[in-house]
């Protein structure tokens, strides 16, 4: 039997630690190591008995959770740390700032929940998982596992991608960031996103994202277009669609059930993708945890559209990309820092110059 996840709880409320405490101690796959009220507690309790994951909250009296974590990581730089934040738009910008200083993910808190029932399966649902997946990111775990070779696709075309379709969850702020910080300009195709988080949370990373690349990120409306050079996300709570209009494509959103546990889904998404472009659609596929993704990779790729994944090393979880890789679904599984260029290279040999009828490469670094 692996060894228990060993969990250190901070939180300034003692009633938030007292739950969180009697919750994760139920599980026999967690240790909880100990509760602390404050930075002095948390950092004398880190030294004295390492845990293999903090849960933090986003909002501390004394010294805030931003600061905290960074004292944290200058303490144990490899620490996987789990943000608890309130569902508030104050909440909800630490959190996302707190994700690009270096936490691992985050979890929101059961506000509304209506019962302590209903607090109690939310944190199980939400938090256990994360705890024990971070908790045994060991480092003797991300040895490379080769993926399986790509399987044949049903179809190929060399005409232009009308739409880049991309799929993220744990550690996919930081890593969206970083792709579409170094895109180039002038890639006219349109990009949907389904990045795992809760209402606000998205329209606040949109934000964040239209800021650091040339791509303007806006999260989804009912019914409208998808407009080349521009990327619209899901909102929270939301599947997003892909649906074809004549020679248009429109987004279409729905409350449906969850797939994966997750509403958005990315399975979702690519499966509306496949349908709707059939080979003329890129998925891309970050860094999160679990296998949503797998299934609409497979209609992508039995339609004829390639799929390109996040390799395991610059993952902070493998398990949406690991899945598809280890499938044999991926044609390319790259680094981080080289995905903006893979994608860049494959949009660019497919684009067409005014005036050709037929794609032509181009060098995308221009």
């Amino acid at each position: 039997m692996a060894p228990r996840v060993r969990v250190l709880v901070v939180d300034d409320s003692a009633v938030v630690r007292r739950m969180l405490t009697d919750i994760l101690s139920r599980d026999p796959e967690v240790e909880v190591l100990g509760a602390a009220p404050n930075a002095t507690v948390a950092l004398r309790r880190l030294r004295e008995t390492p845990p293999d994951v903090v849960t933090l909250d986003v909002e501390m009296p004394d010294v805030t959770g931003l600061e905290l974590l960074t004292l944290i990581h200058a303490e144990a730089p490899k620490l996987p740390v789990i943000m608890f934040s309130a569902l508030t738009q104050r909440a909800a910008s630490t959190t996302l700032d707190a994700l690009a200083r270096g936490a691992s993910d985050y979890v929101t808190k059961p506000s509304g929940a209506g019962s302590r029932e209903a607090a109690e399966e939310h944190i199980r649902e939400q938090l256990i998982p994360k705890i024990k997946t971070l908790g045994r990111q060991r480092p003797t775990l991300l040895a490379a596992r080769p993926p399986a070779p790509p399987r044949p696709r049903a179809t190929t075309s060399a005409e232009p991608f009308e739409l880049v379709a991309v799929g993220a969850s744990t550690g996919g702020p930081n890593a969206l960031s970083t792709v579409f910080g170094r895109l180039p300009h002038g890639l006219l195709v349109p990009f949907v996103l389904v990045q795992h988080m809760p209402p606000l949370f998205t329209r606040l990373l949109a934000e964040r994202l239209s800021a650091t690349g040339p791509v303007p990120v806006r999260e989804a409306q009912h019914g409208e277009l998808l407009v080349p050079g521009e990327m619209l996300i899901a909102p929270g709570d939301f599947h997003l669609r892909v649906v074809r209009d004549g020679l248009k494509l429109r987004a279409e959103l729905s409350q449906e059930p969850q797939e994966n546990s997750c509403r958005p889904a990315v399975d979702v998404l690519f499966r509306s993708v496949a349908k709707a472009c059939g080979p003329r659609a890129l998925g891309v596929v970050l860094t999160g945890m679990g296998q949503d993704g797998l299934k609409g990779c497979e209609a992508l790729r039995a339609a004829g559209s390639p799929v390109v994944v996040q390799d395991e090393a610059s993952s902070v979880v493998w398990g949406m990309p690991g899945a598809v890789a280890r499938a044999g679904l991926a044609d390319a599984v790259r680094p981080l820092d080289e995905l903006a260029a893979e994608m860049s290279t494959r949009i660019a040999a497919r684009m067409v110059r005014p005036g050709n009828s037929r794609p032509e490469v181009i060098d995308a670094r221009h």
